[in-house]
């Protein structure tokens, strides 16, 4: 028996213990929300978190279009993006993006708080948002998850 011998244990893509949860966005603020999200994705609410290795979870997020805002965010806020053509850059108030596409507003802030490296493209492939409260991913049978009690 080896009491002295402690080896901390690096998990790989393979070794991950990965699962399927879903969050409902009902009611939720969109940042709070989003980082907790971008937490769990990560994979750094779990004991065997490797920094280098995709190690979260898959997380499926419903009910998207009945997120918040907090203060003057909906008509302040912008999303700025260019079309690769002179005098071609454009923006969208989170009002007019939202209402064009409430998944892409949800989408937007998770990936935000994501690395901006190889890993954090891969980690981002593990989330999926919903409109409504209906999903595609009743197969893989998803456990509810609390946001609010995570960190």
């Amino acid at each position: 028996m080896e009491t002295l011998s402690y080896k901390t244990k690096s998990v790989n893509k393979e070794s991950a213990d990965k699962k399927w949860v879903i969050v409902d966005a009902e009611g939720q603020v969109l940042g709070r929300v989003a980082s907790k999200i971008a937490y769990v994705l990560r994979g750094k609410h779990k004991a065997t978190f490797t920094p280098h290795a995709d190690t979260g979870d898959n997380v499926i997020v419903i009910n998207a279009s009945k997120i918040d805002l907090t203060g003057k965010k909906w008509d302040d806020k912008s999303y700025i993006r260019y079309t690769g053509y002179p005098g071609g850059q454009r923006d969208l108030t989170a009002r007019e993006l939202f209402e064009k596409d409430p998944v892409k507003l949800m989408e937007k802030a998770v990936k935000g708080m994501l690395p901006k490296t190889r890993l954090g493209r891969e980690v981002f492939r593990n989330l999926y948002v919903y409109e409504g409260s209906d999903h595609a991913h009743s197969g893989q049978k998803p456990e509810k998850l609390d946001i609010n009690t995570i960190k």
